[in-house]
């Protein structure tokens, strides 16, 4: 049995917008859905639902689809994304690794 899941409006907005950047590339590119599907090893469904925007395509499916078609993904080149995951890791490395619930804080003064 599928599982039914609400996305925001911005989560939708977010893969909408990218969904259309990689039509727009696939297209300026004169790519036919057969030739993307060919050299990402997808189904010409994925592709469909990737440039309709459809947010039920796995994350890294979607990131390999734009990177072979130039869409710019967090940065304009590879190693700008590169120095942004370095930059993040160097900051969830000052961060605690676990997070425990706390219980109900009391702040009746």
């Amino acid at each position: 049995m599928r599982r039914t899941r609400t996305y925001s409006p911005a989560t939708l907005d977010a893969v909408a917008a990218l969904g259309t950047q990689i039509a727009t590339a696939r297209r300026q590119r004169r790519m036919t859905v057969a030739e993307l599907c060919e050299r990402a090893g997808i189904t010409p469904n994925t592709v469909r639902a990737i440039e309709s925007g459809a947010p039920t395509v796995g994350v890294g499916v979607v990131f390999e689809v734009a990177v072979l078609l130039g869409v710019p993904l967090f940065a304009e080149t590879p190693m700008e994304v590169a120095a942004i995951r370095e930059r993040v890791q160097e900051r969830l490395a000052l961060l605690p690794r676990r997070v425990r619930a706390v219980g109900e804080v009391d702040d009746d003064f």
